[in-house]
């Protein structure tokens, strides 16, 4: 058995790399954020999802405000280190903030742009907004 590999923190002045959330049985890309050293470090130790928070600055462990937590099945580390994707068990069914399934949840087309999936939670009742 070989020690692990973790990713190259230091590619990024702010210690962040993405990190791609994919469903480990459909493979659906359920969302990107991004990890430091601390949230990589609790990922892999506890084996829920962990993500850096850029925009309040902490860590931010999916599921503790919706419930929608994130159970990592498998973790994969790409070729120059620096993007993880985290295959995981979406619990509650909703990876997005606003509610759907995916946080890509929009389509764009030549002329427009179309909602493609059907709402799981109503963010205002989930988060009181």
């Amino acid at each position: 058995m070989s020690e692990i590999i973790k990713p190259d923190f230091s590619k990024d002045p702010n210690g962040l790399i993405p990190a791609i959330a994919q469903d480990a049985e459909s493979g659906e890309v359920l969302m990107l954020a991004y990890v430091n050293e601390e949230a990589w470090e609790e990922t892999v130790k506890t084996g829920r999802g962990v993500y850096w928070s850029r925009s309040r600055q902490q860590l931010w462990r999916k599921g503790d405000t919706s419930g929608n937590v994130q159970l990592v099945k498998e973790v994969l580390i790409d070729c120059d280190r620096d993007t993880v994707i985290f295959k995981v068990e979406q619990i509650g069914g909703a990876a997005c903030h606003e509610g759907y399934s995916s946080c890509f949840f929009r389509k764009v087309n030549k002329d427009s742009t179309e909602i493609v999936s059907e709402r799981v939670f109503d963010p205002k009742k989930v988060y009181n907004k």
